[in-house]
């Protein structure tokens, strides 16, 4: 049973930092993509960042302000959220796929944890 677990999150002002993790367990860490989208009230769940190797990939909208990473020792995935904007306003989700990361639509990761609240205030 493959799980990933979300943590961090919370509330932030404009312009502040947060920062997310993401514990997976039940997969072979190292051969899968590891990946963060969000969605925003009333809105589709987007893509965010992904990341296998030393391959990383960005959405535009977070590019330059969100950077995402692995602990490959921890079975961890991080995102540091910087120069945060009240857009930035969802839930986050940590999803996983067995495959390359350069895939951004929710349908090519098959697994996915249960979300973070993240909440920027202007």
């Amino acid at each position: 049973q493959v799980y990933l677990v979300e943590s961090g999150g919370g509330l932030a002002q404009a312009g502040g930092s947060l920062s997310l993790s993401c514990a997976a367990s039940g997969l072979t860490f190292t051969s899968y993509s590891m990946a963060w989208f969000r969605q925003a009230p009333g809105k589709e769940r987007e893509f965010v960042s992904s990341i296998r190797g030393g391959s990383t990939y960005y959405a535009d909208s977070v590019k330059g302000r969100f950077t995402i990473s692995r602990n490959y020792a921890k079975n961890t995935v991080g995102l540091q959220l910087n120069t945060l904007k009240p857009e930035d306003t969802a839930v986050y989700y940590c999803a996983a796929r067995d495959g390359l990361p350069t895939r951004y639509d929710v349908k090519d990761y098959a697994y996915w944890g249960q979300g973070t609240q993240v909440t920027v205030s202007s």
